[in-house]
C-alpha cells in the first residue's frame, strides 16, 4: 500500500488471513506512520522510502491512520 499525496492509495482494502500488507512511504521529504486504531500495529515513523509489513493472522476489520496526519485514514478487511 503506497503512501503518497498525504493519503493511503488503497483507503479500503480486502485481504485474506495469512496475507501480508506492505506500507511504503512514497512521499518525498515527509514522514508518516501507519497506526491501527485498535492498537494491533504501529509502524513508528516511516521516512521517505521506508516500508512496514503487517501479516494478518485473524479475520476482522481493522481501521488505521497516520498519527502525524490524523486525517489520513484507511480500512483493511481480512477474510477467512
Amino acid at each position: 500500500m503506497s503512501i503518497v499525496n498525504f493519503s493511503f492509495n488503497d483507503q479500503v482494502t480486502t485481504v485474506s488471513v495469512g496475507d501480508t500488507v506492505t506500507f511504503t512511504n512514497n512521499e518525498v521529504g515527509i514522514a508518516h506512520t501507519t497506526t491501527a486504531t485498535e492498537g494491533l500495529w504501529n509502524s513508528g515513523l516511516l521516512a521517505s522510502g521506508d516500508t512496514f509489513d503487517i501479516t494478518f493472522t485473524e479475520a476482522g476489520t481493522f481501521n488505521f491512520f497516520c498519527s502525524i496526519h490524523p486525517s489520513m485514514t484507511g480500512t483493511i478487511t481480512v477474510t477467512e
